[in-house]
């Protein structure tokens, strides 16, 4: 779902997308409308659907306040939701929310382990480097708590949106589902494959399989008309790997040099900083945009989701790109009929 306006139009689409065969929306928060009250709005008008937080910083809201957020939504929803968490970037969380952007690593591990145990209903106490509860501190009146209703289910499924080597470990270790972005299958073992096996290395049994869960632009069809599609996600690629964070700090720029695009990524972000967008989108690799999308003739989108499929992923997150909710529903209909 796109979190920059029309919410409540498109909302009215999903529906039929549910009878589609789509299984699963997400819903982002950036500094827009917050994903809570929206994912809430469409749990009402969905039966059958899992709804996911796609995602929720883990930095805009406490440990306790995640955790009893996430299983109001399960409840709403009657068990259907899918806590996406993520870290964002210093821009975001300085910036909009004002909080310090510090130990991401380890105050994800944290969190979800205090989410866990909200979940199970357990006496909240918990002493960790970056969380402690009761807090010790002001009044010293805190007392430890446990949640009072009780949830749907004790182990609510928690993705970890990642791109750093040490975030996906951390993912492939304690997470549900792991979400990257800009995902290419035959150039993803170059960047993941390492901390991918790192964190599986210490997974626990009980977790099962990671759910890998790769997004892409969807449009099927022949001719120009279909194939130029892809030129639309140029701005979004430039913004990412140009403008996202500082020269020195952009997390998508250094996927993009671990994909191989080292010269390129420094051209985008150079000129994407001096302001020029027109150019910074120009540069995007027409492979990266490509092999990262489900864009182009049928049998072109078959073959991207082999590769996806042997690659690892085993949820996609699709964004049908069409002027009209019968055309975006039958693009799901083909893309559902050829995954089979």
């Amino acid at each position: 779902m796109d979190y920059a306006g029309g919410f409540q139009e498109a909302v009215a689409g999903v529906a039929d997308y549910e009878r589609a065969g789509v299984e699963i929306v997400f819903v982002p928060e950036a500094y827009s409308f917050d994903a809570v009250s929206q994912l809430g709005f469409i749990a009402a008008r969905t039966t059958t659907m899992q709804l996911a937080s796609g995602i929720l910083p883990i930095y805009s809201r406490t440990p306790a306040l995640t955790a009893m957020t996430a299983a109001g939504l399960d409840y709403v929803s009657g068990g259907r939701f899918t806590l996406g968490i993520g870290t964002s970037g210093p821009q975001v969380i300085e910036g909009w929310h004002g909080v310090a952007y510090d130990a991401p690593i380890g105050r994800t591990r944290e969190l979800i382990e205090i989410c866990r145990k909200v979940w199970r209903r357990e006496t909240l106490e918990y002493h960790g480097k970056h969380y402690t509860l009761p807090f010790p501190g002001g009044t010293g009146l805190g007392k430890p708590l446990h949640l009072i209703n009780k949830p749907v289910r004790e182990r609510i499924p928690i993705v970890i949106a990642a791109l750093g080597p040490k975030n996906v470990a951390l993912a492939a270790e304690i997470a549900d589902g792991w979400q990257p972005i800009f995902y290419f299958p035959e150039k993803a073992p170059i960047a993941w494959h390492a901390p991918l096996a790192e964190g599986a290395a210490n997974r626990p049994a009980e977790l099962g399989e990671l759910d890998v869960i790769a997004a892409a632009p969807l449009a099927i069809g022949d001719g120009e008309d279909i194939t130029g599609l892809r030129d639309l996600m140029r701005p979004m690629f430039a913004l990412y790997i140009g403008g996202m964070g500082a020269r020195e700090r952009n997390f998508y720029n250094d996927l993009a040099v671990r994909f191989g695009y080292e010269k390129e990524a420094k051209a985008i972000q150079d000129a994407y900083l001096a302001g020029r967008k027109d150019e910074a989108a120009a540069l995007v690799p027409a492979e990266m945009l490509a092999k990262t999308s489900l864009i182009g003739p049928e049998g072109y989108v078959a073959e991207r989701l082999a590769a996806l499929r042997e690659s690892g992923v085993t949820t996609l997150n699709v964004t049908p790109i069409a002027p009209t909710l019968p055309d975006r529903v039958r693009m799901l209909e083909k893309a559902r009929a050829l995954i089979g």
